[in-house]
């Protein structure tokens, strides 16, 4: 019995799918079919398990505008994927295009890390100040959220869905997850605050 996140080695036999994309140009089940390919060429490679969120959280820019819809999930819901609830809660900051200022990246400024640069150029492009030399990363980076309008956001998590991955039925199905496998699928974005 093979049990998914906890006995298969992160990063080797588990693995999180960060982002998918494909573009609206592509034909109808694009989405299946791409992910189907994928799993085969996991598979042989020796992983077991794919975890992967979907974001139900609407955004919208400071004006009022909606920026991302947000959604539940439906190609993974399609793809046969295992709905093992939400995520954990967390609090986002939201510049004012509804784009997100991720932890990371306040990170980088914060400690003046490989990329903060951007980051900077990001916020001053929303009318930021730029940083005076001999300024504490930390401290501009606060005035800069101020002076842009960003906003906190409390998100109540994104919809976490696993792929077991076997050669069959019957291998997916002693692939046990270490979250309980809900039902039914949840079926829309949440409601816009």
């Amino acid at each position: 019995m093979t049990t998914f996140g906890a006995q298969n080695v992160p990063h080797v036999e588990a693995l999180e799918c960060s982002r998918f994309v494909l573009l609206d140009e592509c034909p109808g089940n694009s989405e299946s079919w791409f992910l189907a390919r994928t799993f085969d060429a996991l598979l042989t490679s020796g992983v077991r398990g794919v975890v992967s969120f979907a974001d139900p959280v609407p955004r919208s820019t400071i004006t009022g505008e909606l920026s991302l819809n947000g959604h539940a999930g439906t190609i993974y819901q399609a793809s046969n994927a295992s709905y093992t609830g939400r995520a954990a809660e967390r609090t986002i900051k939201l510049l004012p295009d509804g784009t997100v200022l991720n932890g990371r990246s306040a990170q980088k400024v914060r400690k003046q890390e490989q990329g903060h640069e951007y980051v900077e150029a990001r916020l001053m492009s929303l009318g930021a100040p730029a940083p005076r030399a001999g300024c504490d990363p930390a401290l501009w980076l606060r005035d800069a959220l101020h002076a842009v309008g960003a906003r906190n956001l409390r998100h109540r998590g994104a919809h976490r869905y696993v792929f077991r991955l076997g050669r069959n039925q019957r291998e997916r199905d002693r692939i046990t997850l270490g979250y309980p496998d809900l039902k039914p699928y949840p079926k829309g974005p949440d409601p816009c605050d």
